[in-house]
C-alpha cells in the first residue's frame, strides 16, 4: 500500500508566492530599463567619444600641419639667413686677402725707399746734403708706416668680424639644424595613424620634457638669430666698404708720394746734370788756363835765362873794361850804357823771376782748385749715378716683378748702363 511522503522544509503561503513572482518581474523590467538605459548612454558616449576623438585627432593634425608650415616657414627665412651670411663670409674673406695683398704690396714700396735711403748714403763730402729728394723719401717712409698700419688694423677688424659671422652661422646653422630635425619628426608623426604598426603606448607620455621653452621663446630665439646674423652681415659690409676705402687711401697717398718722391729726384737729377756740366766746363777752362799758365811760365824761364846771358854779357864787358891802361880807363859813354843796361837787366831779371813766383804761386792755385774740381766732379759723379741707380730701383714700383729687368748688378752694385753724359769717364761708387 502506497504511502504519502512529505517533503520537509519551510512552506511559504500563496501570498508569498505572488508576491515573489511580481517582485521578480518589476525587477526584471527595472533592470531591463536599467540596462537599456545604460545601452543608450553606452551609445551617447561611444558617439560622443568617437566624434571627439575624430575632432581632436583632426585638430591636432591640423596644428601639426600648421606647425610644419610655421617650422618651415622658419628655415626658409634661415636657409636665406645663411645664404646670405656666407655669401659675405666668402666676400669678407676676398677682402682680407686684397687688404693683406695691399700689406704685402706696401712691403716692396718700403724696401724701395729703404734701399734708396741707403744708396743715398754713400754720397761723399759736400754731396751729403738734405735735399728734397731726402725729404720725400723720408715722407714716403712715413705714408707707407701708416698705410701698413691702417691696414693691419682693417686686417685685425676684419678677422674680428669673420669670427663674428662664423658665431652668427654657427647660432643659424643650430638653429637650422634643430628646424630640420622638427620638421622631419613633425612629418612623421602627421604620417602616422590608427593603423600604423609602430604605434604603442609610452610611460608617462604627457611629461614636460626637460628643457622645454614656451612658443614666444621659441619664435624669440629664432628672430634673435635671424637679427643677429643680419646686424653682423651689415656691419661686414659696412667694414668691407671702409677697408676697401682704406685700401685705395693709402694706394692714392702712396701713389702721390711716389710721383713726388720721383719729381724730386728728377728735379735732384737735373740739378746734379748742370752742377757737373758746370764743373765739366770749368775743369776744361781750368785745364786750358793751366796750359796757358805753364807755357807762360816756360816762355818767362826761357825770358830769364836769356836776360841771365844777357846781363853775364854786360857784366863780362864792364869788368874787361877795367883792365884798360892809364887814361883810357875813362867814363865814357860805353861805360854809362852798360852800366844802364846791368840795372836795366837787373830790374828785368827781378820782375820776370817776380812774375815766375806769382805765375808758379797762381799754377799751384789752379791745380789745388783742379783737384778740388775733379774731386766734385767724381763726388757729383758718384751722386748722380747713385740716383740714377734710385730712380731704376724705383722702377719696381710701376714695373710689374715679372717684366722687371734690373740695370744693376747686384752682386758688384755697378750700374750696367752708360749714362749720356759720363761716357768715356770712370766713375768711383762708395
Amino acid at each position: 500500500m502506497a504511502t504519502l511522503s512529505i517533503k520537509p522544509g519551510q512552506r511559504f503561503r500563496l501570498p508569498d508566492w505572488h508576491i515573489n513572482s511580481y517582485l521578480l518581474s518589476s525587477n526584471a523590467e527595472r533592470q531591463r530599463d536599467a540596462s537599456h538605459q545604460i545601452r543608450q548612454e553606452g551609445r551617447v558616449l561611444r558617439n560622443e567619444t568617437n566624434n571627439q576623438t575624430i575632432w581632436d585627432e583632426h585638430d591636432n593634425r591640423t596644428r601639426l600641419s600648421e606647425r610644419i608650415d610655421s617650422v618651415d616657414q622658419w628655415k626658409e627665412i634661415l636657409d636665406k639667413c645663411l645664404t646670405d651670411i656666407d655669401a659675405e663670409i666668402d666676400a669678407m674673406t676676398q677682402m682680407k686677402e686684397a687688404a693683406e695683398r695691399a700689406l704685402q704690396a706696401k712691403n716692396l714700396a718700403l724696401d724701395v725707399a729703404i734701399e734708396c735711403l741707403t744708396l743715398r748714403e754713400s754720397r761723399r763730402d759736400a754731396d751729403v746734403v738734405k735735399d728734397s729728394a731726402e725729404d720725400e723719401l723720408h715722407k714716403e717712409v712715413e705714408v707707407i708706416d701708416c698705410a701698413r698700419e691702417a691696414l693691419q688694423q682693417k686686417i685685425r677688424d676684419i678677422f674680428e668680424q669673420l669670427c663674428l659671422l662664423q658665431e652668427a652661422r654657427q647660432h643659424l646653422n643650430s638653429d637650422h639644424r634643430g628646424k630640420m630635425e622638427a620638421l622631419e619628426i613633425d612629418r612623421v608623426c602627421l604620417s602616422l595613424n590608427v593603423h600604423s604598426p609602430n604605434i604603442s603606448l609610452k610611460v608617462n607620455p604627457t611629461r614636460i620634457p626637460s628643457g622645454s621653452c614656451t612658443i614666444q621663446q621659441w619664435d624669440e630665439y629664432s628672430h634673435y638669430n635671424k637679427d643677429q646674423a643680419e646686424a653682423e652681415r651689415k656691419a661686414s659690409a659696412d667694414l668691407r666698404e671702409a677697408t676697401a676705402l682704406t685700401i685705395a687711401e693709402t694706394n692714392n697717398e702712396l701713389e702721390a708720394q711716389r710721383v713726388a718722391t720721383e719729381f724730386a729726384f728728377r728735379k735732384r737729377i737735373r740739378e746734379l746734370e748742370r752742377a757737373l756740366n758746370e764743373l765739366r766746363w770749368q775743369e776744361k777752362n781750368t785745364l786750358e788756363e793751366i796750359a796757358e799758365l805753364e807755357e807762360d811760365i816756360r816762355r818767362l824761364e826761357e825770358d830769364l835765362r836769356v836776360k841771365m846771358r844777357n846781363l853775364k854779357l854786360a857784366h863780362t864787358r864792364l869788368e874787361t873794361r877795367t883792365y884798360r891802361p892809364n887814361m883810357e880807363m875813362c867814363r865814357d859813354q860805353v861805360q854809362y850804357g852798360l852800366t844802364d843796361e846791368v840795372h836795366q837787366l837787373e830790374a828785368t831779371i827781378t820782375a820776370l823771376k817776380q812774375k815766375l813766383a806769382q805765375s808758379q804761386d797762381a799754377l799751384d792755385a789752379l791745380y789745388k782748385h783742379l783737384a778740388r774740381i775733379q774731386a766734385d766732379i767724381a763726388c757729383k759723379s758718384n751722386s748722380l749715378l747713385l740716383d740714377n741707380k734710385c730712380m731704376d730701383t724705383r722702377h719696381k714700383l710701376t714695373v710689374p716683378a715679372e717684366k722687371f729687368v734690373p740695370e744693376v748688378d747686384t752682386f758688384n752694385r755697378t750700374t750696367n748702363r752708360t749714362l749720356p753724359h759720363l761716357k768715356g769717364q770712370q766713375l768711383e761708387l762708395v
